[in-house]
């Protein structure tokens, strides 16, 4: 009756409007209400857990990775700067483990540890290859890719004679972060000054061309072809050829020829340069201490 009576009236449609609209409205408070309470129980929830399985953070491994220069190169064995950092806290590193710090912070990391550093001569990289264009032999032109590994499996290993030396598509040369290797004349120099011994481009090199020498060290051995002399000679004018004057000149067996190529044992080496002086091919290079 009561709504036929509103029907009759007219009043039908806005009091039902009127009641829809109340519901609406009491629906969203509700709604609100519910998202209100869930948002407090997750963050209740996450600060209980936040709480309950928080890591304490060791000290000393914060203060050391302050310490590091953070390069991040992994010349140290570590992933990173913040791996090192966590193995140096863990007693798994020494201090002196980043070749990039200098001995100054090395010496305040050992503080932080409560150790002490032990001293050890600097390291840098050295190329042994001097075969530049004008020195060594070319079979082809290359035109592929510019990279050193990608070149190493086209045969012969690239377009030089010499499958041994230095092919100078500047794979090392990207991957220091320091700017201490460059490409000069086809093939791969160091600058010893800008080196940290961090030792990442020597991964880089196919042909394991770069090794870690004393940065004291003033002689060096610019060749790694293991042919014997007549085809080194043949390929590149500045190849070692094994004829061992450098052995018979030395008078602290530092210099040894092995598997036809001259080796130089730097502890023994006392830098006097008769190795150099009687080289007949110029391949023992002397440089600045």
């Amino acid at each position: 009756m009561l709504i036929q009576e509103m029907i009759s009236s007219g009043d039908f449609l806005p009091n039902m409007v009127g009641i829809v609209g109340a519901f609406s409205l009491q629906g969203v408070g509700i709604a609100t209400a519910i998202v209100a309470a869930t948002g407090l129980f997750i963050g209740v929830f996450l600060g209980f857990a936040a709480k309950t399985f928080e890591v304490k953070a060791d000290e000393r491994e914060v203060r050391v990775r302050e310490l590091l220069p953070g390069a991040n190169c992994g010349g140290c064995g570590y992933p990173g700067c913040d791996g090192l950092a966590s193995a140096i806290a863990r007693g798994d590193a020494p201090a002196n483990a980043c070749p990039v710090a200098n001995k100054e912070s090395h010496k305040l990391i050992a503080e932080v540890m409560g150790t002490s550093v032990e001293e050890t001569e600097k390291m840098v990289a050295f190329v042994k290859c001097v075969g530049t264009c004008d020195k060594t032999e070319v079979k082809y032109e290359y035109y592929g890719v510019q990279d050193c590994n990608k070149a190493a499996v086209v045969p012969g290993k690239g377009n030089k004679k010499c499958s041994y030396g230095c092919m100078g598509f500047g794979s090392c040369v990207r991957v220091c972060a320091f700017d201490a290797i460059h490409i000069v004349n086809g093939i791969a120099v160091v600058d010893k000054e800008k080196c940290t011994g961090c030792s990442t481009c020597t991964a880089q090199c196919p042909n394991k061309l770069i090794d870690m020498v004393p940065a004291a060290a003033r002689h060096l051995v610019g060749c790694s072809s293991l042919d014997k002399g007549k085809d080194v000679k043949a390929a590149c004018s500045a190849g070692c050829i094994a004829c061992k004057l450098c052995v018979k000149a030395c008078e602290f067996d530092a210099i040894h020829v092995d598997n036809n190529i001259a080796y130089i044992d730097y502890s023994k080496c006392t830098n006097c340069g008769k190795c150099a002086t009687v080289c007949p091919v110029k391949v023992i290079q002397v440089q600045q201490a």
